[in-house]
């Protein structure tokens, strides 16, 4: 596995552990289609369903309510727009769907998508300075014509944790499911499918060690979804398409060791990321730390610096080998700032200024080294250039 270091950017995605590598090479040699009646179909579902199992015990789910799909988007296409329809197809008059305004932009463009071709209005949750939603703001919002909400787990930016499990009690209260987003929480934070609430949850398999193009919408049996793909009627008749067997038993397995070592391994980002917060104030005394304070990932730091430019300090510490980024990669090389900072209230300047260091399983004391020792020459380059635009 080769790291470019110092990496800190596993928010977007991170390396692939050695043992999923190793579980996916070996499925890769291994022939068969679980939907085949044979032999080598019988062994393929054989292993799509001990994964499934696996994926399940892992995130306190039941077997049956894990659905596999090509990933994080994917399933929240599925969740947010399957579950309007049959809402909607049930009763016409329940066409609300609400949602926080620092959703990932595969909640916001499928919400988008719903208002313009099918109808959908949108109650937007608003958050408070450090990107958290209050729940008040929720039992506020819905009404007798709420479709569904969803509210994402932990912020793909700045890492603030939402109160998940108040949110799907309210959310409850009212007969309404609930979504959460659970992509950057899954292996970083405990997520529980069973005790959060939730009736629908996302997960992806290149965020905690997995490989890409695979992920999973756990979803309760009592839930209707209107499919997103018809064809052979794979995953419950709710996802067709042939199962990535490697893709899958990949999946189930870096989820299981993420999960297992999430306990221990917390602490350990934690405190990586408080030393490189701390050490860049000393250098950088009037950077502005993004995010709540106490409720927030482990592992990202988002930084907003005064009089810079977010992708000239990125690409001046590119230069000396350190990756980052300016927030979520799906929107890299978009000269627009944060949505997710703009919901917060700051301005367009701050939230063009911001660099998001996010750290994972192969991160070490001597990446915060690297931050350190370049983020004070970086900074003092972009004001005194003038790269700011």
């Amino acid at each position: 596995m080769l790291v470019p270091m110092p990496y800190l950017d596993h928010a977007a995605t991170t390396p692939m552990r050695s043992e999923a590598i190793a579980a996916v090479t070996t499925a890769m040699a291994q022939l068969g289609n679980p939907s085949s009646l044979h032999g080598s179909g019988r062994h393929a579902r054989r292993r799509v369903e001990e994964s499934r199992e696996r994926l399940a015990a892992a995130l306190g789910a039941r077997p049956s309510e894990v659905i596999f799909t090509s990933g994080g988007t994917e399933s929240d296409n599925l969740a947010v727009k399957g579950m309007f329809w049959a809402r909607r197809d049930a009763d016409p008059t329940k066409r609300r769907i609400v949602a926080s305004t620092v959703e990932h932009h595969a909640v916001l463009d499928a919400l988008d998508w719903l208002a313009a071709h099918e109808g959908a209005e949108i109650t937007w949750l608003e958050v408070d300075a450090t990107g958290l939603v209050a729940p008040e703001s929720l039992r506020r919002a819905l009404g007798d014509d709420t479709a569904l909400v969803t509210v994402m787990w932990a912020n793909n930016e700045v890492g603030t944790l939402e109160p998940v499990r108040e949110l799907a009690a309210i959310a409850r209260e009212h007969g309404v499911p609930f979504h959460t987003d659970a992509v950057q929480a899954v292996g970083a934070v405990p997520v529980d499918f069973a005790a959060s609430g939730a009736d629908a949850l996302t997960l992806t398999g290149h965020k905690l060690g997995g490989p890409p193009g695979v992920g999973a919408l756990l979803l309760r049996r009592d839930v209707a979804v209107v499919p997103l793909l018809h064809g052979g009627g794979q995953e419950r008749d709710i996802r067709s398409g042939t199962l990535d067997v490697p893709g899958v038993v990949g999946l189930a397995l870096a989820t299981d060791i993420a999960v297992a070592h999430q306990p221990d391994e917390a602490p350990r980002l934690a405190a990586l990321r408080d030393r490189l917060v701390d050490g860049v104030r000393r250098i950088v005394p009037d950077v502005i730390v993004n995010g709540h304070p106490t409720q927030h990932l482990p592992g990202i730091a988002h930084l907003s610096f005064p009089g810079c430019e977010g992708d000239s300090l990125l690409m001046l510490l590119d230069a000396r080998g350190i990756e980052c980024s300016t927030g979520s990669a799906c929107s890299a090389g978009v000269a627009q700032p944060s949505h997710v900072l703009l919901a917060t209230g700051a301005e367009a300047a701050c939230a063009r200024s911001s660099l998001r260091f996010s750290l994972g399983h192969t991160s070490t004391d001597e990446d915060v080294d690297a931050v350190l020792d370049e983020i004070g020459p970086v900074v003092e380059r972009a004001r005194r250039a003038g790269l700011f635009v």
